[in-house]
């Protein structure tokens, strides 16, 4: 074979898919092609784990369940990505240029580009990495050849799922029959009630003596069949959200990204870890927004906008226009709905997410201040010390992952 032009390769691909392109030497960029303008790479947040796929193709899903193909020879590497099948909410995109250090007056160029970048489903990329590993190293591979890299499963953080679903299984292994061979009914039920009320608190209790359960038959194999459970599962939790208050896009968006995520994997107790996660990350979401009580579409309207601008400098007037009423009122009718000052709870929810990212990401503490709208690291650090009794960096110190 005549010697491989890997450049101009790369910018063919680049031009057909419309997917950012790279070629690496070791782990050496030399080479990006990229039709959407973009001020930062999105993979430098998760480059070294894309790196690390060693194998002649392979591929990685990160956290907001982009996903990357990978094709080594020898030292040279091509990696096309990121691609997603649901386009990513301005929030999330907004977590992910914070994650890349993207400077605060290129934020919105990289929203712009990510948007540009040309939804496709994982096997076309899948297609592709088959093309290029065929012209680098001469093999002939199909999709279900290629070995799955999954950061996901990798970062699950409740600990709760991951001994529950060890608990089931082995219950199952032991020979515990259920009472009934179609029984789920009143269990699916009580499930999809603590995801409507947003009671975290309730769902882990009763997980934790949950009886067994076998569902009806979906499919004759049973990795298809857990499969099936977890498709009709996301399906009626999204909509259990939905009835809690949870945006619908928000809601469809994220069960299409659980669903697309369950079809890669190809072990049933992975399956299954996934969605007990599914169902904490449904009702956590659920929980934010009704504040623990049965909330009006009022206290709805103001906690999605609070949660879709945490990375903002959320201020009640900015929420008062956005809802069409004056500063007085919507502070008056929020504290008398919930009980709660609209200030504190707006505080509140930038601790929860200053949280977050202080146990699972790299970035500073001075990082998270600008990134989260404070006016100085100062105020941030006298705010998170006043919701979560300690500073930002003795926070990390304990809990950092």
């Amino acid at each position: 074979m005549e010697k491989i032009d890997y450049e101009y390769l790369c910018t063919v691909i680049g031009d057909l898919s419309g997917v950012p392109v790279r070629l690496f030497s070791g782990d050496k960029l030399t080479f990006y092609h990229a039709i959407a303008p973009l001020p930062k790479d999105p993979m430098k947040a998760f480059e070294a784990e894309i790196l690390a796929v060693r194998a002649h193709i392979g591929y990685f899903i990160t956290p907001y369940f982009h996903y990357y193909g990978v094709v080594n020879h020898a030292e040279r590497r091509i990696v096309i990505g990121p691609s997603i099948q649901t386009r990513c909410s301005e929030q999330t995109l907004r977590e992910l240029a914070f994650r890349c250090n993207v400077s605060a007056d290129e934020v919105g160029d990289f929203i712009a580009g990510m948007n540009a970048i040309v939804p496709m489903p994982l096997d076309s990329i899948l297609q592709i990495l088959c093309a290029l590993n065929y012209l680098m190293n001469g093999e002939k591979l199909g999709l279900s050849d290629l070995r799955i890299y999954d950061a996901e499963q990798q970062t699950l953080r409740a600990a709760l799922e991951r001994e529950q679903t060890s608990r089931e299984i082995e219950g199952v292994q032991d020979g515990d029959r259920p009472q009934d061979i179609h029984n789920t009914l009143a269990l699916e039920q009580t499930i999809l009630n603590f995801v409507r009320r947003g009671d975290t608190a309730s769902l882990k209790a009763w997980i934790s003596g949950m009886p067994a359960v076998r569902p009806g038959i979906l499919a004759s194999d049973q990795l298809r069949q857990v499969k099936n459970t977890f498709v009709v599962t996301a399906t009626l939790v999204s909509r259990a959200a939905i009835r809690g208050g949870m945006a619908v896009e928000d809601a469809l968006s994220l069960s299409d990204a659980y669903i697309q995520k369950c079809e890669l994997m190809r072990d049933i107790e992975r399956i299954t870890n996934l969605q007990y996660h599914m169902l904490f990350d449904f009702t956590g979401r659920t929980e934010k927004l009704r504040l623990g009580r049965a909330p009006s579409r009022f206290v709805t309207e103001v906690t999605n906008y609070i949660l879709h601008h945490l990375s903002e400098p959320v201020t009640t007037e900015k929420i008062a226009k956005a809802l069409f009423l004056s500063r007085s009122r919507l502070s008056v009718k929020f504290k008398q709905e919930t009980g709660e000052n609209l200030i504190d709870f707006i505080l509140k929810e930038k601790t929860e997410e200053a949280k977050r990212l202080l146990r699972y990401s790299d970035r500073s503490a001075a990082a998270i201040s600008a990134y989260l709208g404070f006016s100085s690291q100062s105020h941030f650090s006298r705010v998170f010390k006043k919701y979560a009794g300690c500073l930002p960096n003795d926070y990390r110190k304990r809990h950092g992952s």
